[in-house]
């Protein structure tokens, strides 16, 4: 397997991402609740600074929620989307989750990080009852886990 591209993690309060709303809008991603309070998301910038991609993720306990994941049309193909998803999913070990669930039109790319989807009832209440969880654009997505590791503890360093 290849390595990762290197990805600094950029966190977004809520009166800044108009970036991300753009991109989930153009991918045909919900981007209804983004300007919440509760939902955490950030901007990967590639090392020359260029943006790369968004993702988020909210907390539910043990739980979490991998939301809002897009790359950027230039950035597609080359595993930055993959390197999000593992600063994500280090961010929820860190904030002590043990599960990470998400609902996705993409099954298979998930499968393959590790991701084994599951009945949407399986899913854990606080999870089903997120806004994202329950969005129209949602309705017909697979839900899917990932049990968490002890692996790394640490979010990609910023600069």
């Amino acid at each position: 397997m290849r390595s990762l591209p290197r990805l600094r993690a950029v966190p977004l309060a809520a009166f800044e991402r108009d970036g991300l709303k753009a991109a989930l809008s153009r991918a045909g991603l919900p981007c209804e609740d983004i300007e919440q309070s509760g939902p955490l998301f950030w901007r990967f910038d590639t090392d020359d600074d260029m943006p790369a991609g968004f993702g988020g993720l909210e907390l539910h306990g043990p739980d979490a929620l991998l939301r809002s994941l897009v790359t950027l049309p230039l950035r597609r193909g080359t595993g930055f989307g993959r390197a999000i998803v593992v600063a994500i999913e280090q961010e929820a070990r860190l904030r002590g989750c043990d599960a990470i669930y998400l609902v996705t039109q993409e099954p298979n790319y998930f499968a393959r990080a590790g991701y084994a989807t599951l009945s949407r009832d399986a899913v854990p209440e606080a999870i089903r009852a997120s806004s994202q969880f329950r969005s129209p654009c949602c309705a017909a997505a697979e839900a899917m886990v990932k049990e968490l590791d002890s692996g790394p503890r640490t979010m990609i360093p910023s600069r």
